[in-house]
């Protein structure tokens, strides 16, 4: 099966916001767009923010290799390369970590960078890599 782009459509509260946080910050090229919705290509991936003035951030987290991770969140999993150059443009503009760029996992099944983040409505986010992208869907029964 070849992969395909997934689509995932999301609330924000400001518009001019989000286009200077997806565009701006992440570098996703813009798509279509009206007054109420932006398209983002988020690493050949369609990600639409909707207009929703009252869109708040849900409050909620379940701890995942001691750190209280943000749900719901979204986001990609990268190569090392682009994740390193990723978590050096998000720090560079400021963004505020959730959870700082490091390894979770380590040494176990599904050793993995990570990194959390929220837009400027709150949407929690994580980019995640792997060394070996078939520790993906790893679990501690796989064979190393």
């Amino acid at each position: 099966m070849t992969l395909r782009p997934f689509h995932l459509a999301f609330p924000v509260h400001d518009l001019a916001a989000a286009r200077a946080f997806y565009g701006g910050v992440l570098g996703c090229p813009e798509g279509r767009s009206s007054d109420q919705w932006i398209d983002f290509d988020l690493y050949g991936h369609q990600i639409v923010a909707h207009l929703d003035p009252a869109a708040r951030a849900v409050a909620h987290a379940n701890e995942v290799d001691g750190h209280h991770v943000p749900v719901p969140h979204f986001g990609v999993v990268l190569t090392m390369a682009d994740w390193r150059s990723l978590s050096e443009r998000v720090a560079a503009a400021g963004v505020t970590f959730g959870i700082a760029p490091h390894i979770r996992f380590p040494g176990q099944a599904g050793e993995q960078a990570t990194m959390f983040f929220a837009d400027p409505s709150g949407n929690a986010l994580e980019f995640k890599a792997f060394g070996d992208d078939a520790m993906l869907f790893a679990t501690s029964k796989d064979p190393a």
